[in-house]
């Protein structure tokens, strides 16, 4: 097992420097550089912006900025943000992600839990009018954009029943409209995926003998079914996860949460060269660190799988 570790580690560690690589060059291919973006409205003269990119470095080949990025990224220090110079990306992801963190592991775990509980509910009821309504519900979260439910939560519970605050963050009540319009797209899935499973796990032979024994239905249920059934949850536990903890633009504007998501649009918006790549590095360490993990989890559940089939 540490060598497949090792192994998968040396291969994200690479992933990650071809994916800066192709995304400085790509950044710099655009035409128009970060500061004629936001002096669009107001050129400033030729030897103002010529100041500014010797400042920055942004007059140098290509090859040697991308050296001198990566050489201090390799130090901890992923520059300054074009848009707020008086701070260091790393201050500012280290300021802001943290809100984005906590509605993020809200979001997961309130998705998951009643996920479970509907999904569940659906397969042992299967054709009936519970069945009907886990499903209504889960089309609408998938087809529904989450800051359109946002805006209908907003005018129900603030405008029209004045029981929750419109947005901000800091307060418990706050948190819950933000969470449930995040959470209803990823809920929606599980319960969809965890129906799935268990029906098809419920006609299996081993799950009919079982019955034949006499065992209760809820042991059967518990021991044969849910056992099976919910082992490829881990396989779409952990993709969901890096996108719900790096934040919805969305969630995020409708309810004014100052969390992390923000800088994603306006990061390439304002060709901010630092906070972009910072943001693709945090995003894709996430993803290729949680896969590992996945596939760790997967061989724990169910012994029958090894990491060594997983690589291939």
């Amino acid at each position: 097992m540490l060598a497949y570790i090792a192994r998968r580690l040396a291969s994200l560690v690479l992933t990650m420097f071809i994916v800066t690589m192709v995304l400085f060059v790509l950044m710099h291919s655009v035409p128009g550089g970060p500061f004629e973006v936001k002096f669009e409205k107001q050129p400033l003269p030729d030897y103002a912006l010529e100041n500014i990119k010797h400042k920055y470095g942004l007059d140098q080949p290509l090859y040697v900025q991308y050296g001198r990025w990566l050489w201090a990224a390799l130090h901890g220090d992923f520059g300054i943000p074009y848009e707020s110079p008086t701070e260091t990306v790393t201050s500012l992801i280290a300021r802001a992600w943290p809100v984005t963190m906590q509605i993020g592991a809200l979001t997961l775990a309130f998705a998951y839990a009643f996920g479970l509980l509907f999904g569940i509910i659906a397969a042992v009821k299967q054709n009936t009018w519970m069945d009907a309504a886990v499903t209504s519900i889960a089309t609408l979260g998938i087809v529904m954009p989450n800051f359109v439910i946002g805006f209908l939560l907003i005018e129900i519970f603030s405008v029209q029943l004045h029981l929750l605050p419109t947005g901000g963050f800091g307060r418990p009540e706050q948190f819950i409209m933000p969470v449930i319009a995040y959470a209803l797209a990823p809920m929606a899935g599980v319960a969809r995926f965890v129906r799935t499973s268990m029906l098809e796990v419920m006609r299996l032979e081993y799950v009919t003998m079982a019955r034949a024994r006499g065992l209760p239905e809820w042991r059967v249920l518990r021991r044969y079914v849910l056992r099976t059934a919910l082992i490829p949850l881990i396989t779409i536990l952990g993709p969901q996860i890096p996108d719900i903890l790096t934040g919805s633009i969305f969630i995020e504007a409708t309810f004014t949460i100052p969390g992390i998501g923000a800088y994603f649009t306006s990061a390439t918006q304002t060709r901010d060269y630092p906070m972009i790549l910072a943001l693709a590095l945090l995003v894709g360490f996430l993803w290729g660190i949680l896969y590992l993990l996945s596939d760790i989890a997967y061989t724990i559940v169910d012994p029958r799988v090894r990491l060594e089939g997983l690589a291939r």
